[in-house]
């Protein structure tokens, strides 16, 4: 017996699965917002993690083409000013002093030449006691703002969950 032709061939695949698809309609309906509302947040935090990678990764250009200010624009200092502007000048804010450097294991070997990138890497398999850890070592030492703000919020987030 000859074979039909693949067209009625694969006509017919696709009936018999039009058919088996109808028959589990109903049950999968019932779980379709859940579904949906899955998806949705999968998608909407993977373009989310997209996003911010692609911020880094413009940061890290970025900073490597624009030289740092010596004495930025909005810093102004009381000797800066003449007398009349001194007494509208704003305050300054000082500083917290900077805690002396400690001797302390780091749970992370060779964080100090880590970039941001390759920090963010890496926090998801910390504790909060090691995430705090680096947060001091940071604060007592280097004092990068981005650092910083990082460790800051997984502390956070980590104390949420």
């Amino acid at each position: 017996m000859k074979p039909l032709p693949l067209p009625v061939r694969v006509a017919a695949g696709l009936a018999v699965i039009a058919v088996e698809q109808a028959q589990k309609l109903p049950e999968q309906l019932v779980g379709l917002p859940v579904t949906i509302t899955s998806q949705a947040m999968q998608l909407a935090m993977k373009a989310q993690q997209q996003i911010t990678e692609l911020a880094i990764k413009g940061d890290e250009v970025i900073a490597g083409l624009r030289p740092a200010e010596e004495q930025p624009e909005w810093a102004t200092f009381d000797e800066d000013l003449d007398e009349a502007e001194q007494d509208f000048a704003a305050p300054v804010s000082v500083p917290a002093p900077v805690r002396p450097a400690q001797t302390v294991t780091l749970p992370i070997a060779g964080y100090d030449e880590l970039s941001i990138a390759q920090l963010r890497a890496r926090l998801r398999q910390l504790s909060i006691a090691d995430l705090q850890v680096l947060l001091d070592h940071e604060q007592g030492n280097q004092v990068r703002p981005d650092f910083l703000r990082m460790l800051g919020n997984r502390i956070a987030t980590v104390r949420g969950q």
